[in-house]
């Protein structure tokens, strides 16, 4: 049997979607991405979303809208993909690692202040698998020391953490349309928050910092426009919007089909000796993204390549990312700086997950991972 890593759901509805915004006028940034944003930004419980080309993107926006850049530092955890410490770094600023709970992989928030230094800007907690790391905890920091909070909600869209969704607590929230993700277009992204300074900032540098866009050009008579910041071509356009509009209507009943599915898997995966799953917070909703399992770091690789041997589609989320070359030749990072993330990123496996997977799919998933571990 042949099982894949992730199948995409997208059906009659998305398709559509995407026939009526080409019988349109407009393909770029225009009415479907406004729609979203304005239904984006409803579901999140903001005020306001700006509809992007990616979630690194997102982050990018955020830290420079809040004037981050050159010589300034930025708190954030080694357990992520590589794009929340690059987007640091595309501003000038210079990210700073703390290890994470050897339960959760989250960012540690005991560990946050003793890395804060008169640079220190800013806070990116990573809601890792799509559980939402400890927020209260981190915004008593942040308050502490007067530091912005920009959290990189990629895997986390229908998370919840002690009644606080991702952004309420945060200055900004960045989310992913990655073709993995929970809702997709194959690539894409979304700053959401509450500020409405912020969120015009974002709009206006995702597309080269003009005045106006395209859209709002298009609308009357013509209007000249002029570049009042150096910004970037980060725009959403409408064909992606018109992807994403029916995934956002049908998020929470997916999403009940993402939980049956983790019960099936919980239950008998936690029969195989030698593997744990990373634990779920009490008081807590995963938008469950990622099914991971944690097994013996030295059996680890073996693992995966008798996976896949088999057919079974698995992946790595995530090697700590301190240890990949570009950071340790850069900054200077060596085994041993943050031992959990470390381990954790040797022992890491994610398994195929996703709504349409058959039960005979996750059987068979589960069998072959017993014959290898056996």
């Amino acid at each position: 049997m042949k099982v894949e890593f992730f199948k995409h759901g997208l059906g009659r509805d998305e398709k559509e979607k995407i026939l009526e915004c080409l019988d349109g006028i407009f393909l770029t940034t225009g009415s479907y991405v406004s729609e979203f944003e304005t239904n984006f930004a409803r579901y999140t419980g903001l005020d306001y979303a700006v509809g992007l080309t990616s979630c690194t993107a997102a982050l990018h926006l955020s830290l420079l809208a809040m004037g981050i850049g050159s010589g300034d530092e930025v708190i954030t955890t080694p357990m992520t993909f590589i794009a929340t410490a690059t987007a640091v770094i595309h501003t000038g600023a210079h990210p700073v690692f703390v290890d994470v709970e050897p339960h959760t992989g989250l960012i540690d928030p005991s560990k946050i202040e003793a890395a804060i230094t008169p640079r220190t800007k800013a806070i990116i907690p990573v809601h890792l698998y799509g559980q939402m790391c400890d927020m209260k905890k981190i915004k008593a920091v942040a308050d502490k020391h007067g530091l912005k909070i920009i959290e990189d909600a990629a895997h986390c869209i229908e998370g919840e953490r002690d009644g606080i969704r991702p952004g309420q607590l945060g200055d900004s929230a960045c989310f992913s349309f990655y073709a993995t993700k929970n809702i997709t277009c194959g690539e894409g992204g979304a700053v959401a928050t509450r500020s409405e300074d912020l969120g015009r900032k974002v709009l206006m540098l995702r597309q080269h910092g003009m005045s106006s866009e395209a859209a709002d050009r298009h609308k009357g008579n013509y209007r000249h426009w002029d570049m009042v910041e150096c910004g970037w071509k980060y725009n959403m356009d409408n064909i992606r919007a018109a992807l994403l509009l029916p995934q956002l209507e049908k998020i929470d009943s997916t999403w009940k089909k993402r939980a049956d599915l983790w019960e099936k898997y919980v239950r008998v995966i936690e029969k195989i000796p030698g593997i744990r799953c990373p634990e779920i917070a009490t008081n807590s909703k995963s938008a469950l993204h990622l099914f991971t399992i944690w097994v013996d770091k030295d059996k680890r690789d073996h693992i995966l390549r008798k996976l896949g041997e088999n057919g079974v589609g698995a992946t790595v989320n995530y090697r700590a990312i301190h240890l990949l070359s570009y950071f340790a030749q850069n900054y200077g990072f060596e085994p041993g700086a943050f031992p959990i993330a470390e381990h954790i990123g040797d022992s890491t496996i994610s398994l195929p997950f996703y709504p349409g997977m058959s039960d005979s799919n996750l059987s068979y998933v589960a069998d072959t991972l017993r014959k290898i571990v056996n």
